[in-house]
C-alpha cells in the first residue's frame, strides 16, 4: 500500500516555519502571506493527525512530533534538490560545450586544443564561437571564457590571464627603403585598427610618437582578422598579446618596439557554481590555466 504524500506546499512551508520558528519569516522566504504558511501548516496537521507546533501568544515552538518530522523532510527536501541539480546540469559523461570569442578560438584556443585532447582523450569538446553573452539556464553551455573587466556577478569566475598590448607586423616591414625600427617610422606605414577594444592613441601617446593620423587605416571588429592582415602584410597592427602569441613564436609576426601597454581586461574563465566542481568542467578549466603559465614563460610580458 503506498501512502498518499502531503502536498509538497505544505513540507516547504513546515521546514521553512521549523527552521525561522516564526510564520511572518518563512512567509517573506516562500513570497507568500502569513496567513497562506499558517494554512499550509494546518492543512499538514490534518492530513498526519499530529500536532507540529506549539502556538503560544508570540511565538511558536516544534513540538517532539514536529522535532523528529523536520529532520525528515529537510533530510529529503535536500536529497530532492540534489537530484534537480543533477537532472538539470549537463550530462556528465557528455560533451563539454565551451563558448570562447571568436578571435581567441582560432588564434589562442584551437591551436592548443590538440593538447587537451591527448590529455584527456575521454572527454569530447565542442566550441561554439560567439560574442554573444551567454545565460547558463538557457543555453548548451558548459563553459565560457570571456574578455572583460571581471565582474560575472553568480557566476564560478576564474582569471585566466592578463595582456599586454603593442605593435606587431611581418618581418618584411623590417627590411626596404621603409623599415620600421623606431616609432617615427610607422608614419611611412599602414595602422591596422582592432575595432573591439585597442585604441592606437594611447600607444602612440606612451611612445611619445606625434604627427600620425591615429584613425587612418583598415579597421577591423574581429581582432583576429586584424592579426591576419599584419601576417599577410597589410600594415602594423596593433595587438592583444595573447592573441598574437602563436604567430609571434612561428614567426609569423615580430615586435619592432619594445614598447607595450597593459590592458585593464582580462580573459575569464566562468562556469554555473553549481556544475563548476563536475570533473569535465574542472579538467578544462585546470588544462587552460596550465597552457597560460606557460604562455607567461615563453613570451613574458605579452
Amino acid at each position: 500500500m503506498v501512502t498518499r504524500l502531503p502536498p509538497m506546499n505544505t513540507l516547504r512551508a513546515f521546514e521553512a516555519a521549523a527552521r525561522y520558528l516564526s510564520f511572518t519569516l518563512a512567509a517573506e522566504e516562500l513570497h507568500i502571506t502569513q496567513a497562506a504558511v499558517s494554512h499550509q501548516i494546518k492543512t499538514l496537521e490534518q492530513a498526519l493527525g499530529v500536532r507540529l507546533f506549539r502556538r503560544l501568544n508570540r511565538a511558536i515552538r516544534l513540538t517532539e512530533e514536529g522535532q523528529e518530522f523536520v529532520s525528515e523532510v529537510r533530510m529529503a527536501l535536500n536529497h530532492l534538490a540534489t537530484a534537480v541539480e543533477k537532472l538539470a546540469a549537463p550530462d556528465a559523461g557528455g560533451p563539454l560545450t565551451v563558448s570562447v570569442l571568436p578571435s581567441f578560438a582560432s588564434k589562442w584556443l584551437v591551436p592548443r586544443l590538440g593538447r587537451f585532447r591527448d590529455k584527456h582523450p575521454e572527454i569530447d569538446v565542442r566550441i561554439d564561437p560567439s560574442n554573444q553573452l551567454t545565460d547558463f539556464r538557457r543555453d548548451d553551455v558548459d563553459l565560457v571564457v570571456r574578455y572583460g573587466e571581471g565582474e560575472y556577478e553568480g557566476l564560478h569566475s576564474v582569471r585566466l590571464m592578463t595582456e599586454d598590448i603593442f605593435p606587431v607586423c611581418s618581418p618584411s616591414l623590417l627590411k626596404g627603403p621603409n623599415a620600421l625600427s623606431k616609432p617615427e617610422d610607422l608614419r611611412r606605414h599602414t595602422l591596422l585598427h582592432d575595432d573591439a577594444y585597442v585604441d592606437w592613441a594611447m600607444w602612440l601617446l606612451v611612445a611619445g610618437v606625434k604627427g600620425i593620423g591615429q584613425r587612418q587605416g583598415p579597421f577591423f571588429t574581429d581582432s583576429a582578422m586584424v592579426i591576419q592582415a599584419a601576417v599577410e602584410g597589410q600594415g602594423v597592427a596593433l595587438a592583444r598579446g595573447a592573441l598574437a602569441a602563436g604567430d609571434i613564436a612561428a614567426g609569423r609576426l615580430v615586435k619592432p618596439f619594445d614598447i607595450a601597454i597593459p590592458t585593464k581586461y582580462a580573459y575569464y574563465i566562468l562556469s554555473p557554481k553549481a556544475t563548476s566542481h563536475h570533473p569535465k568542467i574542472a579538467a578544462f578549466r585546470e588544462w587552460l590555466l596550465e597552457e597560460a603559465s606557460v604562455d607567461a614563460v615563453v613570451l613574458p610580458g605579452n
